[in-house]
């Protein structure tokens, strides 16, 4: 038996499986911190380190020893900075993004309430903003809005949106298929290129997709215009057909990968 584990091949075999193991946590890894404060906290982390080597090859002693001791605490450092995005990770640890739990006439019936509630109100200049969780969580920006938990509803999207609606400045967030909270205010983006002519809602759309993988959705009060944010990048001038095919791809793996089959 004990010839079995010693074999050559065998070996190889686990040696195999522990690089794929290996590989795959550190994709996981990369997926949940994409688009989040991690990745700039990760490059501050790997010039530290890089300064760390410059000095002791360039004999830097004392800056060499302020980075060793340092970088000696490097895990507890890592614990402190990145405990929200660790929580996050656990929670989210073999979670499906958008539509868990949903069927698959479920996952459709949603897409065209939103559709149908967006193009209801860009047709009213009714002005909207709708940000809809995927992978990251967002719980670290709902401390401020109202809880609803319900099911989407473009004729309930639409009334949380009238002016005269307590809760229309805000936005209203989407989590695993439902409403959650509506009238949540979020950060607003500091990037300077932004155009001029993008009000506010575009921008705390804007902001908030530079720091989560969300998928915000703006209707424009002065224009009607429909736009999609993702990743701090802003898509414009979306009718229904456009708008579905982006939120298709964007929420949909499951929906897409039978439509390919």
């Amino acid at each position: 038996m004990l010839d079995i584990f010693n074999n050559t091949n065998f070996r190889w075999l686990l040696d195999l499986l522990d690089i794929l193991l290996v590989a795959f946590i550190i994709y996981r890894i990369i997926l949940l911190i994409k688009g989040t404060r991690a990745v700039q906290m990760l490059v501050g982390l790997a010039v530290i380190l890089i300064v760390y080597v410059g000095s002791q090859v360039g004999g830097l002693y004392t800056l060499h020893w302020l980075l060793e001791n340092f970088l000696s605490s490097i895990i507890l450092v890592i614990i402190v900075i990145f405990q929200s995005d660790i929580r996050r990770a656990l929670i989210h640890v073999g979670r499906n993004p958008f539509f868990a739990d949903l069927s698959y006439k479920e996952e459709t019936e949603v897409i065209e309430e939103l559709i149908k509630a967006c193009v209801n109100m860009a047709n009213k200049r009714i002005g909207a903003l709708i940000v809809i969780e995927r992978e990251t969580g967002l719980n670290d920006f709902l401390e401020v809005g109202v809880e609803i938990d319900a099911k989407v509803s473009s004729d309930l999207i639409t009334s949380i949106f009238l002016p005269f609606s307590p809760i229309h400045d805000g936005a209203l967030v989407i989590q695993q298929g439902r409403l959650k909270r509506a009238g949540c205010f979020l950060p607003i983006s500091q990037n300077p290129d932004i155009s001029k002519t993008l009000g506010t809602r575009h921008r705390a759309a804007i902001g908030l997709t530079e720091l989560v993988d969300a998928v915000a959705i703006v209707v424009s009060e002065e224009t009607g215009k429909i736009s999609v944010v993702v990743g701090g990048r802003i898509t414009r001038d979306l009718d229904s057909t456009s708008l579905k095919r982006v939120l298709s791809r964007l929420l949909e793996p499951r929906l897409n990968k039978k439509k390919k089959r």
